[in-house]
């Protein structure tokens, strides 16, 4: 407690006396979530106070402009609120509070505790829209990132500073996909964003994870489902900007943000308010652009040598893999894993489908014979699944196809294969020694 009250102290003393008057506005309209605030003028993202004078304080963001007022949106419910009340603004504009002081937290979009734990001293500022480099700046994925997972880092191996998106119906695996790769995955430091997801998911997770050796490098912020729109869309900029921090410090970080397809729907809720048209299946474009500039923001940094390897879960709504966000995120990834009901129906966890899923960096950061060996595992996979029912059927003829022959023959090492428990680490040296087994005498 003291080592925190000297820390505020010091930022305090160091902080430029400021003399200026302090403005503030009034709550001129509120329809649908979305308020009017006249007499003020304050940057889009920054925050402002609402403080009727009894006792009751509301905070709220600033979102756009129009007509000469300027239009918030409340990070928090707006029951309470009051027409004429003033409306003050605090914080720097644009700017989230960041540091080592979030690893062993768990924190909302505004970087409070929900831990129970003491308020942060954060001691950084970070951009909330990131610092942007050039595309040369950005180093290339050489070196290969062990998830932990054996079909993963068997058949589709991810890179250092990789950016890959887990897609799937609802209840096909992907929070406990993720919840694997964070226990046995390899990094620095760990950055958990849990936007729109269940109380419940963010309850266990952070009592799983926040305890142990794991803890100290891990920090996760969470906005459950039933928070405001502008403040889930915050705690995913809160969890990528610890990430670039922590990267700029020159540490390997590991962001998972679950779910990228929450945020798109918080994005589309703040745009529909603004007046801006839908598109692409109700998502209006900056719905679809938030996406985009989130997951651009993770990789790997020439001037630092630090990295994020991004993994984000995509939920495909209706399990359509041609949903607008879907095919957003998966047309900037760098490699996709699909996760499958119909594999989860028959008990395979994780349901990855193999033939869906892809690495786009594999070729650079596996050897020609790991390569190979996924190549030719991919193939059989693919030519017992799309003959699958002929099989069952015996409608097959054996002799007709040697691949298919070969793939009937090995079907129950492969499921094994595949299949993984909860809490079972397989490193990427191991997978890669037991795919060269399966494969055999097939090299």
């Amino acid at each position: 407690m003291l080592t925190l009250a000297e820390a505020t102290l010091g930022e305090l003393s160091a902080a430029p006396l400021d003399l200026s008057p302090r403005r503030f506005g009034r709550v001129a309209a509120c329809d649908g979530g979305l308020i009017e605030v006249s007499g003020l003028s304050v940057p889009i993202g920054g925050l402002c106070r609402i403080d009727d004078g009894k006792g009751t304080t509301l905070t709220a963001e600033a979102i756009g402009f129009r007509n000469g007022r300027t239009m918030m949106m409340m990070l928090g419910d707006s029951v309470l609120l009051r027409p004429g009340v003033a409306v003050r603004p605090e914080g720097r504009p644009g700017m989230l509070p960041v540091g080592p002081a979030y690893l062993g937290r768990a924190v909302d979009g505004l970087g409070e505790p929900i831990d129970g734990g003491p308020p942060l001293h954060a001691g950084a500022q970070w951009p909330a829209g990131g610092k942007r480099t050039g595309a040369l700046d950005r180093a290339s994925v050489r070196e290969p990132f062990d998830t932990g997972i054996r079909a993963i880092n068997a058949l589709t191996t991810f890179g250092v500073g990789q950016r890959v998106g887990i897609m799937a119906g609802s209840g096909v695996g992907k929070s406990v996909l993720i919840d694997m790769i964070a226990q046995g995955a390899q990094a620095d430091v760990v950055v958990v964003g849990l936007i729109g997801e269940r109380a419940r998911e963010v309850s266990d997770f952070v009592e799983r994870h926040m305890q142990g050796e794991a803890a100290a490098r891990t920090a996760v912020v969470a906005v459950p489902a039933d928070h405001a729109a502008n403040l889930r869309l915050r705690g995913a900029l809160l969890a990528t900007s610890l990430a670039e921090y922590f990267r700029a410090q020159g540490l390997r970080v590991l962001l998972i943000q679950d779910s990228l397809t929450r945020i798109a729907h918080a994005a589309r809720e703040i745009g529909i308010l603004l007046g801006e048209p839908g598109a692409a299946r109700g998502y209006p474009p900056s719905a679809l652009s938030t996406v985009t500039k989130l997951v651009e923001r993770a990789g790997n940094s020439a001037e630092s040598g630090g990295s994020i390897t991004g993994i984000y879960t995509v939920l495909a709504d209706g399990d359509d893999q041609n949903d607008p966000v879907v095919d957003t995120a998966r047309s900037i990834l760098d490699g996709h894993i699909v996760l499958s009901r119909d594999l989860a129906q028959r008990g395979q966890y994780p349901a990855i489908d193999v033939g869906a899923s892809l690495s786009r960096v594999m070729s650079d950061v596996a050897d020609a014979g790991h390569n190979a060996c996924a190549r030719k595992l991919r193939a059989l996979v693919s030519a017992y699944e799309s003959n699958r029912d002929l099989v069952l059927m015996g409608a097959y003829r054996a002799g007709a196809d040697p691949l298919i022959d070969r793939g009937i023959a090995l079907q129950p090492q492969i499921a094994a294969f595949l299949g993984q428990a909860v809490g079972e680490r397989v490193p990427l040296g191991r997978a890669r020694a037991e795919l060269e087994k399966l494969i055999g005498d097939d090299q």
